[in-house]
């Protein structure tokens, strides 16, 4: 997709115009909605390595968050299908990804964030997940977040979900004297879980019910505590200064919980997991800015 400049003079005017252009066209849309109804297609960023959320096994990748993503445009495109290509974007490339074009939106786990604020357009969040922890199923020696004091907990690399368990606020939550065990990814987490190499992997509990439904398909057994201590709004992230996808998004996400489809696909994705408590009404939006 190529992204063509506007005006230097209408750039002036108003920070929140933008130049989004058709793939294989020359014509530019004013917002993401525009672009949705006028060239069928879209750009979406999603995660490719997160069971559940946004995993890549085939030619497309699959997940909650993908499932959201497809509900979303569609109802940006007034119902009618749209052409979706899906780019995978990770924590590191998400901002530059919006600010270059590269992508149109994103839908990846996207935490809405003060700092993130001041970079990207928020729509949402879809769904407020909350830090949380996951044991082997038959682990009856810790039922809640505390009980992690002296314990094996996995770090992540790139993660500061371990240091809410280890550190004092403000960066911290709980302050626990626990022992932590590297790994490169959650994915070698949940291998070292597996293999009782560590006690307890935490972080948000989407992602871990994700893991743990994709242990159980294989005849491993995780839990998840249900005891969650921070809250993580996942939002659709888009070019600053889009406000109207925004409220065009807010509005989709409205109706993905009035008519049954989120809870279709929380059931779908997390409705196996242990300990989840999985929401009914839409969150509280952050304002479009």
């Amino acid at each position: 997709m190529r992204v063509l400049r506007i005006g230097v003079a209408i750039a002036a005017a108003s920070a929140l115009t933008m130049g989004l252009a058709a793939c294989g066209g020359d014509e530019t849309y004013a917002s993401v909605a525009d672009k949705v109804k006028g060239a069928k297609t879209i750009v979406v960023g999603t995660k490719w390595d997160q069971p559940g959320l946004g995993l890549k096994k085939g030619a497309e990748p699959e997940g909650f968050d993908v499932d959201v993503a497809k509900y979303i445009v569609k109802q940006l495109g007034g119902g009618e299908d749209v052409k979706i290509e899906w780019k995978e974007s990770a924590s590191s490339n998400r901002e530059p990804f919006l600010a270059n074009g590269t992508v149109d939106l994103i839908v990846a786990s996207y935490s809405i964030t003060d700092a993130r604020k001041a970079k990207v357009t928020f729509g949402g969040p879809y769904i407020v997940a909350h830090q949380d922890t996951m044991v082997r199923a038959d682990d009856t020696t810790i039922t809640k977040a505390t009980d992690l004091a002296g314990k094996r907990i996995c770090q992540a690399a790139g993660s500061n979900s371990y240091k809410r368990i280890t550190d004092p606020p403000p960066d911290g939550k709980l302050d626990l004297d626990a022992q932590l065990v590297g790994a490169a990814n959650y994915s070698e987490c949940v291998a070292k879980l597996s293999g009782s190499n560590l006690d307890a992997v935490t972080t948000d509990d989407l992602i871990l019910a994700g893991f743990a439904a994709q242990a159980a398909a294989s005849g491993g057994k995780f839990k998840v505590l249900g005891d969650p201590f921070t809250d993580e709004k996942y939002g659709v992230g888009l070019k600053k200064g889009d406000t109207k996808t925004c409220e065009a998004v807010n509005t989709a996400i409205t109706k993905m919980y009035q008519d049954g489809t989120a809870k279709q696909l929380l059931d779908k994705w997390f409705g196996t997991t242990e300990g989840l408590t999985l929401p009914t009404a839409p969150p509280t939006f952050e304002p479009c800015a």
